[in-house]
C-alpha cells in the first residue's frame, strides 16, 4: 500500500491529503496563519502576504499562493516571518483611518484582531493616510475607501462569484485603490446590493447601510406602534455575537429582546414564506397548464430581482411576480393588523430583521407598495439588531426566551428552510405534491435539492408528473442558467436563485461565515427546526388557510395578487443603439459592439473602428448592418459583440472577422479577406 505524501510542519510531519495550497495543509495541522485575501471560495490573489512562511532551500514563501510538495520542510514563527508580518501590519496602520474607537466595524475588525494578536503595539512609520470622502449614496451599503486594505476580497467576489465586477482596483502603485469605475458612487453602478463585498471585507471599508438610528427614534415615539417581522436565517446566526455555536437556534431569545427594547408585536417571517410557497406553487401550475415555456425563476431573493431586470430583461416573463416574504408579511401586517389592535394605520411601523443587505433597497421598491403605502418601513440586519441589544444593556444569552406573536408566528417547517438555499425549490414541490401529484409532501424524496454545490439539478417525480428543478447560488451561476434559456438549450421547470452563496445564511448581514462548516452549521440548525415542528408543508398551515378565507378568496386570485405580487421591469441603464454602416439589404449580417463604460475601458472603441475599416475596405458596406449598442450586460466579459445573435465576450478584431465571415458565408456572400484592416 503506497504512503502519503507528507511534509514538514514546523517539525511535525503532515500528511498531504489534496490540500490546494500550504495554507490549507498548515491550518489542517491547528496552526492559524493570518490571512486579509485568502478565501476557499475565492481565486488566490496573495496580496496581503500576512500568512508567509519560511520553506528550507527557498526562503519566505507566501502560504495561500504555494502548492504543497512532498518534502518541504516549512516553519511558520520563526523570527523573521513574526517581523516582515508586525511590519505589514504597521504599514497596514500608517496607510489606515485611525478611528477603531468609533468604527462601525468595531471588534470584528480583522486589521485590529491581527494587530493584537502579533503583538503590534505601536506603529513607527509616519502616517500617509489621507481623507477620503465616504459614500452613502446605496440604499445597501457605505463604502469608506480610507478603511481599506487593499486585500482585493471584495473585488474578487463581485467578480467571481456575483459576475458584477461592479468595483475594482483603480489607478497605480501608492495611488491604488479600490472603486466604482470612474470613481463614480455605487448607486450610480451595476451594484445589486448583495453585499458580499461587505461579508469578505475584513475592515470597516465596506459595511451594511445602518438604520438603527431610524428605529430608536421610532421606538421612543408614543405616537409609534412599532412591530418587527424575524427572518429564517436570523434565528440560527444571531446567537453567534453572543457567544452562542453557530446554527444554535435563538428566536425565543431575539423576540425576548424586541420586546424589552419596546417593540408591541414580534411576528415570523416564516409564516410569509409559507404563503409564497402556496402562491408561488400557483403560478407554477398555472404556467405549466398553460402550456408556457419554462423554467420559472423565484423572487424571493431581491439581488438576483434586480440582476435579471439588470442584465437579463428579456426574460422578466420568467421571474415568479410573487413578492418575497419579507413584503408580503408587511403587506398583510399592514392590512390587518391596525384593526385588530385599534390603531391609525399611520402609527403603524413595521421593522424587518433580516439576514440581507439588499432588503432595504427592496423596501423602498416603489412597485412593491400598496395603497396603504410601503409593505416595509425599515430593514435592520441582524448585525444592527446585535449592536441595538448591545446598546440596550441586555444579556442576550440569559434573557428567558418568548414567543412569537399569533398569528403570524405559525408557521411550517417548509417556511422555516426558506434561509437555505434550496429551501424554497423543496417548498414549492411540498406545496406541489399534493395539486400535481395528488401524493403526500413527505412521500417525496427532495434530498437532491440539498448541498453546497452552486448549482444542483433534480428531477422529482410527483404523481405522474416529473418537475426538472434547478438550484443555484451566485449571480454569476444564475447568469449563465439565464443564458442557457435565452439559447433555447435549459430543459428545467423551475429554479431556485439566491444571490449569497448558500442562500440566507450567508447574507451580508449576519455575522460573517467565513468557512462552509459555518454555513453548514446554520443550515443544520434550520433543517433541525423543520424536522421538530409537527407540519412541513405550507398549504398545511391553518392560519395561511384562514389569511385566505377571511380576505385573500384563493391562491393567485386579483386581491391576493393585489397584495401578494408585483412586477418587474428592465433595468438597463442605457438601451438603444448608433448605427455606424447601415444597410439596407434585408440578409444583411447585424454586427453591434457595446461601447458601455466597461466595454470602451477593456478597447471597445479600437475594435469598433476595425471593424469598419475591415467593411469598408472589403467592399461589405451593403451585406453589413453595423451599430455601437449601449450596454448589453455584460460588463465583466467586454468588450462584447453580437454578430447575427451570437454573443462574442472578451472579444477581439480577430474573432469578430471570423464570426462575420462565417455569417456572410452561410449567406453566400464571402467577405474579402484580403482586406487592408
Amino acid at each position: 500500500m503506497n504512503q502519503a505524501a507528507t511534509l514538514t510542519v514546523d517539525g511535525r510531519e503532515i500528511a498531504i491529503d489534496g490540500e490546494r495550497n500550504l495554507l490549507e495543509l498548515i491550518r489542517k495541522a491547528n496552526i492559524e496563519l493570518p490571512t486579509f485575501c485568502y478565501h476557499s471560495e475565492l481565486s488566490v490573489y496573495g496580496a496581503c502576504r500576512l500568512c508567509i512562511v519560511d520553506i528550507e532551500g527557498r526562503g519566505i514563501c507566501s502560504a495561500c499562493s504555494t502548492p504543497p510538495e512532498a518534502g518541504l520542510r516549512i516553519r511558520t514563527n520563526t523570527e523573521e516571518v513574526r517581523d516582515i508580518r508586525r511590519i505589514s501590519i504597521e504599514l497596514l496602520l500608517a496607510n489606515h483611518e485611525g478611528q477603531c474607537t468609533t468604527c462601525a466595524k468595531g471588534p470584528d475588525c480583522q486589521l485590529q484582531k491581527l494587530a493584537h494578536k502579533l503583538g503590534v503595539r505601536r506603529v513607527r512609520f509616519k502616517s500617509v493616510s489621507k481623507p477620503c470622502p465616504i459614500d452613502e449614496s446605496s440604499l445597501c451599503l457605505v463604502r469608506d475607501p480610507g478603511k481599506c486594505v487593499l486585500c482585493g476580497d471584495c473585488v474578487r467576489i463581485c467578480s467571481e462569484v456575483q459576475g458584477i465586477g461592479a468595483i475594482d482596483f483603480v489607478k497605480r502603485g501608492a495611488s491604488v485603490t479600490v472603486s466604482p469605475a470612474f470613481g463614480k458612487d455605487l448607486a450610480q453602478v451595476e451594484c445589486v446590493g448583495c453585499g458580499q463585498c461587505a461579508r469578505v471585507c475584513p475592515t470597516g471599508a465596506i459595511m451594511p447601510r445602518s438604520e438603527t438610528e431610524e428605529v430608536w427614534r421610532a421606538l421612543t415615539d408614543p405616537r409609534k406602534y412599532v412591530v418587527a417581522q424575524i427572518a429564517p436565517a436570523v434565528r440560527v446566526a444571531i446567537g453567534e455575537l453572543f457567544g452562542f455555536p453557530a446554527g444554535s437556534v435563538t428566536i425565543g431569545q431575539t423576540v425576548a429582546a424586541l420586546k424589552q427594547m419596546g417593540f408591541r408585536k414580534v411576528f415570523d417571517t416564516s409564516f410569509a414564506a409559507d404563503l409564497t410557497a402556496v402562491e408561488e406553487t400557483e403560478e407554477f401550475v398555472a404556467r405549466k397548464a398553460a402550456g408556457r415555456p419554462g423554467p420559472l425563476f423565484t423572487s424571493c431573493c431581491p439581488a438576483w430581482v434586480q440582476f435579471a431586470e439588470q442584465y437579463h430583461p428579456d426574460l422578466l416573463d420568467h421571474l415568479s411576480t410573487c413578492k418575497s416574504p419579507q413584503q408580503m408579511l408587511g403587506a398583510m401586517t399592514r392590512k390587518q393588523l391596525p384593526e385588530a389592535v385599534g390603531i391609525d394605520p399611520d402609527q403603524l411601523v413595521i421593522v424587518s430583521i433580516m439576514p440581507c443587505t439588499a432588503k432595504k433597497a427592496e423596501a423602498r421598491r416603489e412597485r412593491l407598495a400598496t395603497e396603504a403605502g410601503r409593505d416595509i418601513d425599515h430593514v435592520l440586519t441582524t448585525l444592527e439588531l446585535g449592536r441595538m441589544v448591545e446598546e440596550s444593556g441586555l444579556r442576550f444569552a440569559r434573557l428567558e426566551p418568548q414567543p412569537l406573536d399569533m398569528p403570524f408566528a405559525f408557521k411550517t417547517g417548509a417556511g422555516v428552510i426558506f434561509g437555505a438555499s434550496g429551501g424554497v425549490a423543496e417548498a414549492v414541490v411540498r406545496c406541489a405534491a399534493d395539486r400535481i401529484g395528488t401524493c403526500r409532501p413527505e412521500s417525496v424524496d427532495t434530498r437532491a435539492l440539498r448541498g453546497d454545490d452552486p448549482v444542483r439539478r433534480a428531477t422529482i417525480t410527483l404523481g405522474d408528473q416529473t418537475l426538472r428543478i434547478g438550484v443555484v447560488h451566485g449571480l454569476a451561476k444564475a447568469a449563465e442558467i439565464a443564458d442557457a434559456v435565452q439559447r433555447g438549450e435549459c430543459d428545467l421547470d423551475l429554479v431556485e436563485v439566491m444571490a449569497c452563496p448558500g442562500g440566507c445564511v450567508s447574507g451580508a448581514g449576519n455575522p460573517a461565515a467565513m468557512d462552509v462548516e459555518q454555513r453548514r452549521a446554520r443550515v443544520g440548525g434550520l433543517r433541525d427546526s423543520d424536522r421538530m415542528l409537527e407540519l412541513h408543508a405550507p398549504q398545511e398551515n391553518p392560519y395561511v388557510q384562514a389569511c385566505y378565507a377571511r380576505l385573500l378568496e384563493r391562491p393567485g386570485s386579483p386581491t391576493a395578487h393585489r397584495l401578494l405580487h408585483t412586477h418587474h421591469a428592465s433595468r438597463r441603464r442605457i438601451d438603444g443603439e448608433v448605427s455606424l454602416v447601415e444597410s439596407s439589404a434585408k440578409e444583411a449580417v447585424k454586427v453591434r459592439v457595446c461601447v458601455g463604460t466597461s466595454c470602451l475601458l477593456r478597447g471597445a472603441q479600437t475594435l469598433i473602428q476595425r471593424i469598419m475599416a475591415h467593411v469598408e475596405a472589403a467592399g461589405l458596406a451593403e451585406q453589413v448592418d453595423l451599430a455601437a449598442s449601449f450596454c448589453q450586460e455584460a460588463c465583466d466579459r467586454g468588450p462584447t459583440v453580437v454578430i447575427d445573435g451570437t454573443r462574442i465576450e472578451h472579444c477581439d478584431f480577430a474573432a469578430a472577422r471570423a464570426r462575420l465571415e462565417q455569417a456572410l458565408e452561410s449567406r453566400g456572400s464571402p467577405g474579402n479577406h484580403e482586406s487592408a484592416a
